[in-house]
């Protein structure tokens, strides 16, 4: 290595430790992979603490203590949950035949415009006795499958509440733990570190959720003025879709217009379009400025790349939980640059500092 340049020895460096990250991170995904039965509840759980501390802080500063604190704020987050959930649902169920009919009605024009023959539905309803004959083997296994992942996921959500109260309830033993394993006198630093990411995660979740809502909010008021069926569904879709930043309200706005265009026509599609873009400028130059102004900012392309790295290792829940994590991260790097910066000019040799009085000399003694 000596016989090397000087720039030759740094590349090789930084390409060690590149290479060393790059390993260490995919035996990590490896790891959550094998057990994700386990690493999942923990990740939401993680995020449902942070979308309900304040709720159990207030909670335990007006005397209530730290169990029935915790416990009231998870039945509040059940009821809520599922409150919202059965009015998405009872939403989705009375609009999605007219949501499912007008997208339908969409397509077959599309198909009718730009499509070739044999690719409309028409022809797909044709085959689809062909299809069920050629795969219907395979239906009762399908069946199987989605039962046992609906078993799973419902076990997942359990645990993940659970996790939630014990997170709420033991949050300083937590802090207790991890400086007690903190090698050496790093204990500050690694409760920093930690303190840091998980507000991070806090603000994600706190400023998403009301952005969320006041997108969902301005969406469905345009879409009943413009009398566009299925407002209230497409507004349930609006709010799930904006825990997704950016791909998802593309996807929810898209599904907006395309239900307005084949109900009401090509006009009522350009204003739904209009309502659409009007709610997304607000919350790009309005919302996510004033509401997440105290959170990690990042670029729009990395939180592209980072819903695209979640989606290729774990689907749908990779891409909601891309970004938290990603946040995390950029506050664990901007602690570590606050902490580790170099010194400022002022402390360097040579350099005056005017508001400190002169040195005594011994004229002046």
């Amino acid at each position: 290595m000596q016989l090397l340049p000087d720039p030759v020895r740094r590349v090789a460096a930084w390409c060690a430790v590149l290479l060393l990250v790059a390993g260490v991170g995919w035996v990590a995904v490896r790891l959550c992979g094998e057990f994700r039965t386990a690493v999942t509840p923990v990740l939401l759980a993680l995020l449902g603490t942070a979308l309900l501390g304040p709720l159990h802080r207030r909670l335990v500063r007006t005397g209530v203590q730290a169990s029935v604190a915790a416990g009231l704020t998870c039945v509040a987050v059940v009821t809520v949950v599922g409150g919202a959930v059965y009015i998405v649902v009872a939403a989705l169920i009375d609009t999605g035949d007219q949501i499912i009919a007008s997208l339908r009605e969409a397509a077959k024009s599309v198909s009718q415009h730009f499509g070739a023959a044999g690719t409309g539905l028409d022809d797909l309803a044709a085959n689809s006795r062909k299809l069920l004959s050629k795969f219907g083997g395979t239906a009762a296994s399908n069946v199987i499958s989605g039962v046992s992942v609906a078993a799973e996921s419902i076990a997942m959500a359990v645990l993940a509440l659970l996790l939630v109260f014990f997170f709420l309830r033991d949050s300083h033993r937590a802090v207790e733990t991890l400086r007690s394993v903190a090698p050496g006198d790093t204990a500050d630093t690694l409760e920093a570190i930690a303190r840091r990411a998980f507000e991070a995660v806090e603000g994600f979740m706190r400023g998403t959720t009301v952005i969320a809502l006041i997108d969902a909010v301005c969406i469905t008021v345009g879409l009943l003025i413009l009398q566009v069926p299925g407002a209230i569904g497409l507004g349930a879709l609006v709010f799930v879709g904006a825990y997704i930043p950016y791909l998802g309200a593309f996807i929810s706005g898209a599904v907006a217009i395309l239900v307005a265009l084949a109900d009401r026509g090509f006009v009522i599609a350009l204003w739904a379009l209009g309502v659409v873009l009007a709610v997304q400028v607000l919350e790009g130059h309005v919302l996510q400025p004033v509401i997440q102004s105290r959170t990690v900012q990042m670029h729009p392309a990395v939180v592209m790349l980072a819903i695209t790295a979640g989606a290729s290792v774990a689907g749908i829940l990779g891409m909601l939980l891309a970004v938290p994590l990603t946040a995390a991260a950029f506050g664990v790097v901007q602690e570590l640059r606050t902490r580790y910066a170099a010194p400022s000019d002022s402390s360097s040799p040579g350099s005056s500092n005017p508001a400190a009085p002169p040195p005594a000399t011994s004229s002046d003694s």
